[in-house]
């Protein structure tokens, strides 16, 4: 039997569908400097790297996560929560290499994503790029119940052969549709005796990759995941109690997928008012480092010291100089006190702003 997968395209998830193609015409549209992008597409990596591994048991907090991707050592973490971490990084990488490529999906290609994601974690048990030769199963990390029994060992080659073949082929359904159902079928199938969820969110985000879906890769769709995970796991779960029906999950990740597309949308509507801004602050004839802490406060409201030493690759003393100068020429404000300072506008800015954030 070949894979044939059952799902109704209900109002819910052609609407999403609809908001999700008009986000993707406006970037497609939309000028970007590649600052702005590559800073956009940095953080996106870190969220999405934190979130998808955090869902699979990780306890490193988001300024942990943050702070080990670029490159710091963390104190007080576990080394393997670490390595799923960077490895997962080393994962998304890899997938960018295939943007907009007509190469099918292949099973050698997921394999090579089971290896990058596992290699070297946890003791070398995941058996990276393997599929497995024992039965695994799916436990209620809270309770140690068992919700899922993936299919025998035995079954796993031919329903991986059959599922690939299905993506390779399947040219009259969306592309969306197409990512949500590959989610959904790999961690049914479970082929692997550990990383599945990750892989199969990493395939997903192939797919989207490989058929102009990527969106400037500014989407986060792990973070949605990890916001609700109980809703999460019930979608997955609604396959199996409604018959293999995909709908109801597949609403679930249109849905995800919408929320993130229009924060993305959000986001870059804001970006091109900040160039607008800018120009408010040319009189001020700020440097090049203060251009960037201005461009900085606009999408995130406020900034640190530290903030502003990584943002301009400065020194404290440099960053200190800085916000004092944009402070006594009227462009931020300064509150808090000692470690706990940081920096707004100034009322007399965010009025500035405020106009251009009304224009169209």
């Amino acid at each position: 039997m070949t894979f044939d997968p059952t799902f109704t395209i209900t109002p819910k998830i052609n609407k999403a569908l609809v908001e999700i193609e008009r986000v993707r015409g406006f970037l497609d549209a939309v000028k970007l400097k590649d600052d702005w992008i590559v800073d956009m597409q940095k953080k996106a990596l870190i969220l999405e790297s934190h979130h998808s591994t955090h869902i699979e048991g990780t306890a490193l907090s988001f300024e942990q996560s943050r702070e080990i991707l670029e490159g710091k050592k963390v104190k007080g973490v576990d080394r393997d929560d670490e390595k799923e971490l960077l490895n997962y990084k080393k994962a998304m990488d890899f997938l960018s290499k295939y943007l907009g490529k007509d190469d099918p999906v292949t099973e050698g290609l997921v394999r090579e994503i089971h290896k990058i994601l596992v290699k070297g974690v946890r003791g070398g048990k995941a058996d990276p790029g393997n599929y497995r030769s024992i039965q695994n199963y799916v436990v209620n990390s809270r309770t140690k119940e068992v919700i899922y029994t993936p299919p025998p060992p035995l079954d796993v080659p031919h329903l991986m052969r059959e599922f690939v073949d299905w993506i390779n082929k399947a040219l009259d359904v969306s592309p969306v549709l197409i990512a949500g159902i590959s989610q959904f079928q790999f961690v049914h199938i479970h082929p692997f005796i550990d990383g599945n969820g990750r892989t199969a969110r990493l395939l997903s985000t192939l797919i989207l990759y490989k058929t102009g879906y990527d969106f400037k890769r500014l989407f986060t769709i792990s973070e949605f995941y990890d916001k609700d995970r109980p809703a999460y796991y019930q979608a997955i779960q609604s396959v199996r109690e409604q018959d293999m029906n995909m709908t109801v999950w597949l609403e679930y990740f249109t849905e995800g997928l919408r929320s993130q597309m229009k924060e993305i949308q959000i986001k870059g509507e804001r970006v091109i008012k900040a160039e607008k801004m800018i120009k408010i602050f040319a009189g001020n004839n700020l440097n090049r480092r203060q251009d960037q802490i201005v461009k900085f406060l606009f999408i995130h409201d406020r900034v640190s010291n530290e903030e502003c030493q990584k943002i301009c690759g400065s020194i404290k003393r440099t960053a200190t100089r800085d916000l004092a100068d944009l402070v006594e020429k009227g462009v931020l404000h300064r509150k808090g006190e000692k470690k706990g300072t940081y920096y707004v506008f100034s009322p007399e800015s965010a009025r500035k702003i405020r106009d251009i954030k009304g224009q169209g």
